[in-house]
């Protein structure tokens, strides 16, 4: 079955929210949710066919955009690559040129409508930020909990707090200040045993490798509501991600790297082949800072992430 290549828009006004269109009932999957788009054509490049199906569909000239992700999917029916667009600038008033209701929503609406299937890691995409803060290690509660509220207070919405010295009762209240510190701010994600899974509803969880090759084959440990990672380096680390139905991965090293100087490091070739069989957002970690971003853009990641390069 040959697979339909369509381009679809994760389109932000100034507010940050982002505009979605209502399926027609007609239509395949109809009657549900949509990032604007639509067929790539014959020989068509994928930002010429953006610009035009936007065009066509909202009556907006596209001014700034960047790949966002790509998707393959298979329904039953059909089998789509979903070629996703940031678009951060246009100009016109969108409105539904072929009737369709159209609707802003913020980011964190976004999963309280309901999508095709395909659209799930673009969901993820849309609602993640393009950087991915990583705690140091070595420093004192104190310092840890301060950065973390410097971080928050300069725009950080992402943040790991790493568990380094294996899991003790320290860092379990550590993580409790740390969740009060983020509480509608920022994301956290948590490290640790599944068995803390319930003490922290509020935080996420971010797995090691070894906890995805131990508990891959089990699937989600909890529901999607709450944001689930994990830690890869390799092609066979990712498929387990995969089969755990993860929202989003680290994949690292991209580059020599000081805390892990005897890790070989991936390099950016091999990165972006990983990222192109994914289909989830990766952030790219290893040797990489804020510099990076366009690289890893680029490279099809949803960012970067890391912890000397981006702790305040």
């Amino acid at each position: 079955m040959k697979r339909i290549h369509v381009v679809a828009a994760v389109i932000r006004g100034h507010d940050g929210r982002i505009l979605i269109a209502r399926r027609a009932d007609t239509q395949h999957q109809g009657g549900l949710w949509e990032f604007p788009g639509g067929k790539v054509e014959e020989g068509e490049a994928p930002r010429l066919a953006l610009v035009r199906e936007l065009r066509e569909e909202l009556g907006i000239e596209v001014e700034a955009a960047r790949p966002l992700i790509k998707v393959q999917h298979d329904y039953p029916d059909k089998h789509v690559l979903l070629d996703v667009w940031e678009v951060s600038g246009f100009s016109g008033e969108p409105h539904g040129a072929e009737g369709q209701p159209l609707a802003w929503v913020t980011p964190r609406e976004l999963p309280d409508y309901e999508f095709p299937a395909a659209n799930q890691p673009i969901v993820a995409a849309a609602r993640l930020p393009d950087q991915y803060l990583i705690t140091p290690e070595g420093l004192e509660n104190g310092e840890l909990l301060r950065g973390i509220q410097r971080a928050v207070a300069q725009g950080a919405r992402l943040i790991q707090l790493r568990a380094p010295g294996g899991y003790d009762p320290a860092y379990r209240d550590l993580a409790v200040d740390a969740v009060g510190l983020c509480a509608g701010k920022a994301q956290l994600m948590l490290k640790g045993p599944l068995e803390w899974l319930g003490d922290f509803p509020a935080a996420g969880w971010h797995l090691t490798a070894a906890q995805l090759r131990k508990y891959a084959s089990r699937g989600r440990p909890f529901p999607t509501e709450r944001w689930l990672a994990a830690s890869c380096h390799d092609a066979e680390e990712l498929a387990l991600a995969e089969q755990m139905g993860v929202d989003f991965v680290t994949l690292s090293p991209v580059q020599p790297t000081h805390t892990h100087p005897e890790a070989q490091p991936l390099g950016w070739e091999q990165a972006t082949h990983l990222i192109a069989g994914f289909g989830k957002p990766v952030f790219l970690l290893g040797g990489v800072g804020p510099d990076q971003r366009q690289q890893a853009w680029d490279s099809g990641a949803q960012g970067v992430a890391g912890i000397r390069a981006f702790w305040p």
